[in-house]
């Protein structure tokens, strides 16, 4: 799904907090995917967050800079729109041809999103009949500002380039980490600078959608205070050592363990959510990205404490690369996923 539509050859922009992602890919879902262009340029997460005139034109000029670097020469873009920057819920109506559906849910739109509809872009997918109720439709609903959605629009448009597609991040990534032919529930968990995208996708769409306030630089700052380092040594102490026992006696994993216990009881806590709704439902693993992808043992930790499978995922899973380009990724490669999601969007 998106909330704006659009046709033909176009690259996917991801803006992070302390990177910009971007990635065009040939191909498509039935034949495969193949790596054509990317770039990954680290930025100051001040220049992210800062909404002045000359942070955003120092953004535009990283976002031109990242592009004539990836080599990309298409104007036509998809965009990521971050989860707190969205609404994305799971709603039902009565069930009815997808015509009249989307009549439905235009005319109460009002109903499903906490904002004002003539103030909001929305977008809707049909996921199908209700697991509770055969008479009703199951729907995913997403919305965004309408103010943010265009002035987003009016910034990268600005650059001469041509935005075809907005897209919540969460939803992006299920494209790059879903596995393929499942029958039980998966949870894709991406942990970001700030904060954390949780999706539980169940028979092919997504049935929760969450974002979790903190992310590495929460983990960072605590190994930081805890073992009185500096914050860039912490973060390479967390992407190195990670949960080791035998490194660094063990601080790392001691100075982080009441954060991720507490991260491991809101994964536990949506689990418990989604079978109350898909009842004999099973959420069979969960599937670890962004920097949650690289952390050492992170993976073992959130098993033992969940009690559910759970593995670092791979957004290239479906992404032909060469050798060299896999190993000039192999540091970032982790950071992909919402950038692989909207290059791997159809344009329908």
């Amino acid at each position: 799904m998106s909330l704006l539509h659009g046709v033909g050859d176009f690259f996917a922009l991801d803006v992070g907090t302390n990177s910009i992602r971007l990635i065009q890919l040939s191909g498509d879902a039935e034949r495969g995917w193949a790596l054509e262009k990317y770039a990954y340029v680290p930025i100051d997460p001040k220049i992210a967050l800062d909404n002045s005139t000359i942070g955003k034109r120092k953004l535009a000029e990283t976002i031109l800079g990242a592009k004539e670097q990836a080599g990309i020469t298409t104007k036509n873009v998809a965009l990521g729109l971050p989860a707190r920057k969205t609404y994305t819920s799971i709603v039902e109506v009565p069930n009815a041809p997808k015509k009249d559906i989307g009549k439905t849910i235009r005319y109460e739109a009002d109903q499903y999103i906490p904002m004002a509809v003539e103030e909001a872009k929305v977008d809707f997918a049909v996921l199908g009949v209700s697991p509770n109720d055969s008479l009703k439709a199951e729907i995913l609903i997403s919305s965004t500002a309408k103010e943010y959605a265009e002035e987003r629009m009016e910034e990268i448009e600005s650059l001469g380039l041509n935005v075809i597609a907005q897209e919540p991040e969460p939803i992006a990534m299920t494209r790059a980490l879903a596995p393929i032919g499942m029958t039980d529930g998966r949870m894709l968990i991406d942990l970001g600078e700030k904060s954390t995208d949780l999706v539980v996708i169940y028979q092919g769409a997504p049935r929760l959608v969450r974002s979790i306030p903190g992310g590495l630089s929460l983990f960072v700052e605590t190994v930081s205070d805890t073992l009185n380092v500096r914050e860039d040594q912490a973060r390479q102490f967390i992407l190195k050592f990670g949960l080791a026992q035998d490194k660094l006696d063990g601080q790392v994993f001691k100075a982080l363990d009441a954060s991720l216990e507490t991260f491991a009881m809101e994964l536990s806590k949506s689990v418990r959510f989604f079978q109350t709704k898909y009842v004999g439902a099973q959420v069979g693993g969960i599937i670890l990205s962004g920097f949650a992808g690289v952390i050492p043992f992170i993976a073992e930790y959130m098993e033992v404490k969940t009690n559910i499978p759970t593995i670092q995922g791979n957004p290239w899973q479906y992404v032909r690369v060469t050798p060299e380009q896999q190993h000039a990724l192999l540091p970032v490669a982790s950071e992909f996923a919402v950038a692989i999601g909207l290059a791997e969007r159809s344009n329908e």
